[in-house]
């Protein structure tokens, strides 16, 4: 029987909240962005969805994921086979993976930036990362998107400054696309976890994080959000779990990936 903990930080409660993503996925590639949402496929992994494909991040694939500290070589992983580019290719554009990417503006289409904000697309006021595989991508399989910290920067009235991934919108489907051919499944923030599920794919608020209420997440969006009329908790981590995330990731990096390591319960 499953124990609800009583002690958890918030980074453990989106972990949690994360491997919902994966967690009718099947057998599919999953490629989580960063520590959480590393931490939370390695979850889904490890627990519900046995299933899910893993690389550790170089060449091999994995039948269990690899702690998140790493490991300074393939002695002791458990590989199951090569898992080269051309293999990876593969993957994404038969549309067998699900990335969870955190990208620095989302705006209501679910379309992301993780390019340039401001200025212009020749000379933006900020350079960031360039939209490196994000087109195709988003394109090709599903994708969640992670906000560490939910606010109207990232949150954009309008569209993204610089538009890099599909989304639901209709001016921008590519020629042969329709709606269904989008998918986007969740957005995980600090706040709450969204989703598509609103009245022509308006962003709809699915959870609330312990101690988080509508409105603030109201006043941190730049967007209308489809919000129903009764609007469920996001479920507490069990002891099993937090079992599990800490054989994940022994060295508590996930301590360091949200600004005081606030705790999960913020009531």
């Amino acid at each position: 029987m499953s124990t609800p903990a009583t002690d958890y930080s918030l980074a453990e409660l989106m972990i949690v909240a994360g491997a919902e993503a994966f967690r009718n996925d099947g057998e599919v590639l999953a490629t989580g962005i960063g520590v959480i949402p590393r931490l939370a496929a390695s979850l889904a992994m490890k627990t519900f969805n046995t299933d899910l494909m893993m690389t550790d991040s170089e060449a091999y694939l994995l039948s269990e994921p690899n702690p998140i500290s790493g490991r300074s070589s393939h002695q002791g992983q458990k590989s199951e086979t090569w898992m080269g580019f051309t293999r990876i290719f593969d993957n994404v554009w038969s549309g067998k993976r699900h990335a969870m990417i955190g990208p620095t503006q989302i705006d209501k289409f679910g379309q992301a930036n993780i390019s340039a904000l401001g200025g212009t697309y020749e000379s933006p006021k900020i350079q960031m990362l360039g939209v490196r595989g994000l087109p195709g991508n988003s394109i090709s399989h599903g994708n969640s998107l992670f906000v560490p910290s939910h606010n109207t920067r990232v949150f954009v009235d309008g569209e993204c400054d610089l538009v890099n991934s599909i989304g639901y919108n209709p001016e921008r489907l590519p020629k042969g696309y329709t709606m269904d051919d989008i998918d986007i499944r969740i957005i995980l923030t600090d706040l709450c976890v969204l989703d598509f599920g609103g009245p022509d794919h308006q962003v709809r608020l699915v959870s609330l994080h312990p101690g988080i209420t509508a409105e603030q997440v109201v006043e941190n969006t730049s967007f209308e959000l489809c919000i129903p009329d009764s609007v469920p908790i996001t479920p507490t981590p069990t002891e099993e779990q937090l079992a599990i995330i800490r054989e994940l990731d022994p060295k508590d990096v996930r301590s360091r990936q949200l600004k005081d390591n606030p705790k999960g319960n913020r009531g």
